[in-house]
């Protein structure tokens, strides 16, 4: 389906847009500069590239240039420094940080939405900014939380009294809201529930669409609530969302007589930017949304926009940007221009991150406190500010007719619903819901007859009679009680139908009843019970039941639940052999092999990278290379002692210890597998085998196992043995009575031959089994089962790891440890260069290395281990008190090359 947008042609208004904005801030700015003013800057952060926040832009620039054109004398210019948010919560964010750590902004006009709204409000009281929201409706953000959060909005939950008293003018007791599943969605639910709580009306079902759902997504919902009683939606979600749900809703035959479709503001306030073919879907919608009284000054910024940007449409939150503006520019203008770039610094450490670096404005907490005492006249009414918010003045009620919309009512606070605006009307008392204050309504189907908000089921009234098996073991499928009248049947088969009947697309009421005579036993075997079906005392069963042919003439069978058939169950042995050289079978020869060479290379190019700098790694040749294997190899379990005083050698050893924790967990987790894991193998694995040796052979009592038995050659009187429990089976495998056991798998639900219920609960069984429902269910039953399949792996059986395991970390590792051996090499060669040149001109390869060799076992004093307090070369003196040489108490003579502290 064509993706229907509500935004008109955006490539027009972004070429109006981006012809005009340039030249307003242009003039804005020469308009600052000639005039000698204070600059204060402001942050905005708003979606450049969306409708919203290009017209808020624009709004904001003309209210600047308006006010501080009829305001020249002012000392104080607010300069806009526009932050693009990209459409995206953390992107906000990033422009906020930006605008708060570079910018120095002493406010922030913005962002777009409620979720973007979070973090940046999070910003703005840590740096004591005020952040300036035109846009941010949600309950959810509340200034008296966040005292720097200001609203120069409405807040969602006082349009919630006005939908609760168009659906108590209209008489209907269930609603159910369908909204956006974020924090935008969400906001609205708990003042809408408590307005519909206060006038005797209640939310069944609460409908949530994700912000990016498919036409799929929303199809699927809609078919739900499609199925439900009420008819009386209500839709809060952006428009884009919205659009597609009601041309969806159209499709599928929701926007006909009986359907109720209101609207909040978040779809109202943009009911003209519609597409039509949406609008055309939308036939009979009722909506409400913030009203503007049409003053002089409205009607002329209107104009004014219109004539700049002619394809551009003005909404009530390009009104709410524009007084956002104003009163921004009034409230610096009050503080006046002092203290305009002043900034305290906050006391952070060299390792601070960007958020614990922000500054303080001491600008801010004084212009926050002016913006909320500023008022005035503004565009959409007299603007005033009480706990931190823009306060409700009126919403218009609208119903989608033809082309557009027509008002047909308002609603305030003090009057309720009336047909006029007129808050000096003295002729309506009190406060009012009657449906007489309204307007004549156009509601879907093309009627103006209201619809009842409800339909009636034919189904309801009747409930099936379902008839259970009483079986007295195996209870885990149907357990019937004896009060069956309190207690209803539990059991595997039991919890799949009720979620089957939970998932039909319209609700089917019903009633369980056991197949029992008077005193509680099985009135008869499973024959019978299907039989009932037939004669009509049940309407349908419910239980463990098999399909065969001779049931299948007299009943119909839904869609398996499970796979039906005969199992064979047998004993099962542990073929697993002690070995004294099993800790060796985690890994190949190969692995082994691999892992030593690496120890010792590590090992030795450690002590390559540390020998002329710590003394850990000197000493007589002995124990040099002891320490080479010592160190390499004690890194298995980290129990090294010598510590790494050079960087390449840390580097090294990071990459290594690394290396050797993947390696020995790995082991570790190969050896436990192998120590304690089970390896079973089934003690019988053909049934021929069985009847060759003429084995004894066991099946469920009452089933149609046993005859299946007799007909492969089975002895009825001397091989077969019955049982009636899991209990009674677990005995007969134990001590030998029988080799193996044959029952049924669970099954299906039984109905009257041409019932229409059929195919409805096959599909229905479709749907249980490929969603989450009938993982639940099946994680009660199979739990508490030890019986492995067959068809499955009944062991672990641990294979040895291999050097294709883990190539890649030793292949990280070697070109760590070779990279770190060049660059010292080089680094080396490089530093004793002058010990090459005081050789003989045709001295030989061999005696330069030799050369280098002997200056390698030197100490390198001008290394920082070398240079620390307390180190001479042949002799180290340490002093206890300050470190220096002192001849007194508290000093200490360590002689030796190798010596250290």
């Amino acid at each position: 389906m064509r993706n229907l947008s509500p935004q008109i042609n955006f490539f027009s208004i972004a070429f109006v847009l981006i012809m005009i904005l340039p030249s307003m801030a242009m003039a804005y700015d020469q308009l600052n500069n000639s005039s000698g003013a204070t600059a204060v800057h402001v942050g905005v952060v708003l979606d450049m590239k969306g409708r919203l926040g290009k017209m808020g832009l624009s709004c904001i620039h003309m209210a600047l240039s308006d006010f501080y054109a009829s305001h020249a004398s002012y000392r104080t210019r607010v300069v806009p420094k526009p932050r693009d948010s990209k459409g995206d919560d953390l992107g906000a964010a990033a422009a906020a940080l930006y605008l708060l750590k570079y910018a120095r902004v002493h406010a922030i006009v913005g962002p777009s939405t409620s979720m973007q709204a979070h973090f940046v409000i999070d910003l703005g009281t840590k740096a004591q900014v005020p952040i300036i929201s035109f846009s941010t409706t949600s309950p959810s953000l509340s200034p008296l939380r966040t005292p720097y959060f200001v609203r120069i909005a409405h807040n969602d939950s006082s349009q919630a009294k006005a939908i609760a008293a168009i659906v108590r003018a209209f008489g209907w007791r269930e609603v159910v809201p369908i909204y956006v599943d974020n924090a935008f969605g969400e906001g609205i639910m708990p003042s809408m529930a408590d307005a519909l709580h206060e006038i005797d009306a209640w939310i069944p079902y609460r409908s949530v669409i994700p912000p990016s759902a498919t036409v799929d997504q929303i199809a699927a919902e809609l078919y739900k609530l499609k199925t439900k009683q009420t008819r009386v939606f209500i839709v809060h979600m952006f428009p884009d969302l919205a659009s597609q749900l009601f041309m969806k809703a159209k499709e599928i035959g929701m926007m006909i007589e009986g359907y109720v479709w209101i609207i909040t503001d978040a779809v109202g306030n943009y009911l003209t930017s519609l597409h039509p073919q949406v609008i055309d879907s939308m036939q009979g919608v009722l909506g409400v949304k913030p009203y503007v009284v049409p003053t002089k000054q409205f009607e002329n910024f209107r104009v004014r926009w219109k004539t700049k940007f002619k394809h551009a449409d003005l909404n009530v939150f390009g009104l709410w940007a524009y007084d956002a503006a104003t009163a921004l520019a009034m409230a610096v203008e009050e503080v006046g221009a002092t203290n305009t770039t002043a900034f305290l610094e906050t006391n952070t450490s060299k390792n601070s991150t960007d958020l614990e670096t922000l500054r303080v404005s001491q600008l801010g907490p004084k212009l926050l406190q002016a913006l909320k005492n500023t008022k005035f006249q503004g565009l959409n009414g007299h603007f005033q500010m009480v706990d931190g918010q823009l306060q409700t003045s009126a919403y218009q009620i609208v119903n989608v007719i033809g082309n557009g919309q027509k008002g047909i009512g308002f609603w305030t606070a003090e009057k309720g619903l009336t047909k006029v605006f007129n808050l000096t009307n003295t002729t309506t008392v009190g406060y009012s819901t009657s449906k007489d204050n309204l307007r004549s309504i156009i509601w879907p189907g093309d009627t103006t007859s209201p619809p009842k908000g409800w339909v009636a089921n034919p189904l309801y009234g009747k409930k099936l009679r379902i008839g259970v098996p009483v079986k007295t073991g195996f209870t885990e499928f149907v357990k019937v009680y004896g009060d069956n009248k309190t207690r209803p049947p539990e059991g595997y088969c039991i919890k799949v139908f009720d979620a089957v009947m939970a998932t039909l697309p319209y609700p089917v009421a019903y009633k369980y009843f056991p197949y029992a005579t008077p005193d509680g036993k099985s009135e008869g075997d499973y024959n019978d019970l299907v039989e009932q079906v037939y004669k009509g005392k049940f309407d349908a069963v419910v239980g463990d039941i098999t399909i065969l042919a001779n049931r299948s003439n007299h009943v119909d069978f839904s869609l398996p639940f499970i796979e039906s058939g005969v199992a064979m169950v047998v004993p099962l042995r542990d073929k697993k052999k002690k070995n004294a050289w099993v800790f060796l079978k985690p890994l190949t020869w190969n692995l082994w092999l691999t892992s030593f060479c690496s120890f010792v290379s590590v090992g030795f190019v450690i002590w390559v990278l540390e020998h002329q700098i710590n003394a850990d790694f000197r000493g007589p040749p002995s124990h040099q290379v002891g320490t080479i294997f010592w160190f390499a190899f004690s890194t298995m379990v980290f129990a090294q002692r010598e510590r790494i005083v050079s960087n390449l050698g840390r580097f090294v050893v990071i990459v290594w210890c690394f290396v050797v924790l993947i390696l020995f967990q790995s082991y570790t987790a190969s050896l436990t597998s192998m120590l304690t894991v089970q390896q079973l193998e089934p003690t019988v694995t053909d049934l021929s085998e069985l009847i060759k040796k003429n084995e004894n052979v066991g099946c469920q009592e009452g089933t149609f196992v046993k005859n299946i038995l007799k007909q492969l050659g089975f002895d009825e009187s001397r091989s077969i043995k019955t049982y009636n429990s899991s209990e009674e089976l677990d005995k007969l495998l134990r001590d030998g009575s029988v080799a193996a056991a044959f029952d049924e798998t669970p099954y299906m639900k039984v109905f009257p031959i041409g019932s229409p219920l059929v195919n409805d609960v096959s599909r229905a069984v479709l749907n249980v089994i490929e969603g989450e429902k009938m993982v639940e269910i099946d994680k009660v039953l199979y739990n508490e089962s030890n019986c492995p399949d067959s068809s499955n792996s009944l062991s672990s059986n641990s294979v040895s790891l291999g050097v294709e395991s883990f190539w890649g970390l030793f292949l990280i590792a070697g070109l760590a440890t070779l990279s770190a051996f060049v660059i010292y090499t080089i680094r080396f060669v490089h530093q004793h260069k002058h010990v090459l040149n005081q050789l003989e001109p045709n001295a030989s390869i061999w005696e330069k290395i030799i050369a280098l060799a002997n200056n390698f076992d030197k100490k390198d004093l001008s290394s920082n281990t070398f240079k620390k307090p307390g180190f001479q070369d042949g002799n180290t003196i340490c002093s206890v008190d300050s470190g220096e040489p002192s001849a007194g108490k508290g000093k200490e003579i360590v002689r030796g090359e190798s010596s250290r502290v």
